[in-house]
């Protein structure tokens, strides 16, 4: 199944793209795809910060079971004051 997977600030500049479609296994999970994006972009994994993710534009649980055409935002976390 095909997944769109769209990059913000810190994410995005690690990756080198803001948005790419990857090719996943039915049923996999969102914390599988972060698991294969770390993998593939060890920069990723050294961040200390949990990566923040929604699922169709909705903030998401690492458990959540991805479906075809589904769109998955990375949004580092953001500080200030």
């Amino acid at each position: 199944m095909k997944i769109r997977v769209k990059l913000f600030a810190s994410y995005r500049e690690i990756v080198g793209k803001h948005e790419f479609v990857l090719e996943m296994k039915d049923g996999t999970t969102l914390s599988s795809l972060l698991d294969d994006l770390k993998k593939r972009y060890p920069k990723l994994g050294s961040l200390t910060d949990p990566i923040i993710a929604s699922v169709n534009k909705k903030y998401a649980r690492e458990d959540v079971v991805l479906k075809e055409g589904d769109e998955v935002a990375l949004l580092p976390p953001v500080s200030g004051g």
